[in-house]
């Protein structure tokens, strides 16, 4: 029985391309289908949360999920990757050696375990992701375009740094063209700048996405409502007025 995106609680951005809003931090998980392949955009908070998300997109798909893409490395986005066990996974260049964060017993890992505990994970869950992690397989420098079968291209663009030192965009060319951003872009709240942001090139990054989205894609935060170029665009600026970077 073929089944919708909405009701399985998705948002359908374009034909085979969706994402949904998922509780407690509200970020972002994206999904784009191809005749051969699916790719998620990040994987949620936890190892429970990728595991219903790589259920919806076995329903949706009709197959197992083959390609992961993570934009950045923040708990909320990469916790559940172990759950999508022979994904081929996919990080911006220099992910896995940011302070051994996917390598086991790294720093890394335990200061986002230690900082998923402190924004209200339980600890449990925590520990348990961030000793499941897996190290990046596919470091993207530049761009690295994915062919998901069918006529479906993905480019997997490495951005940042900006939000962290190793942001990943996600263009899905089609009708029309959707951008997964990552925390690049936030809408339901003010771009948090944690302490591996790198603010002097964060409106740098912003002017990369809207060279590769153009003026009439939909940009998809990771965090908040899908926007338009024109928010991208006065993002870009008040950041820039924030950290005193001058074009």
């Amino acid at each position: 029985m073929t089944v919708t995106w909405e009701e399985l609680g998705w948002e359908r951005l374009a034909d085979g391309v969706g994402r949904c809003r998922l509780p407690g931090w509200d970020c972002t998980a994206g999904l784009v289908l191809g005749a051969d392949a699916a790719l998620m955009v990040d994987a949620g908070s936890s190892l429970a949360e990728g595991a219903r998300l790589r259920e919806t997109a076995r329903r949706l798909a009709g197959r197992r999920v083959t390609h992961l893409a993570l934009t950045h490395p923040h708990f909320d986005h990469v916790f559940g990757a172990a759950a999508f066990t022979g994904a081929e996974l996919y990080g911006a260049h220099g992910a896995s050696g940011a302070g051994a964060l996917f390598a086991p017993g790294g720093q890394g890992r335990e200061a986002l375990r230690a900082d998923a505990v402190a924004e209200g994970l339980d600890a449990g869950a925590a520990r348990e992701a961030a000793e499941a992690l897996s190290p990046v397989r596919h470091e993207v420098r530049g761009e690295h375009p994915l062919d998901l079968g069918g006529g479906r291209q993905v480019l997997l663009a490495d951005v940042g740094p900006g939000h962290t030192g190793h942001d990943l965009a996600v263009l899905v060319p089609g009708s029309p063209d959707v951008l997964f951003c990552g925390d690049l872009v936030e809408e339901s709240g003010e771009p948090q700048a944690g302490p591996d942001a790198v603010p002097a090139r964060w409106p740098v990054a912003l002017d990369r996405l809207l060279e590769l989205g153009g003026s009439d894609a939909l940009y998809v935060p990771g965090h908040g409502a899908v926007v338009d170029a024109a928010f991208v665009r006065a993002q870009r600026d008040a950041l820039a007025v924030r950290f005193g970077v001058s074009r």
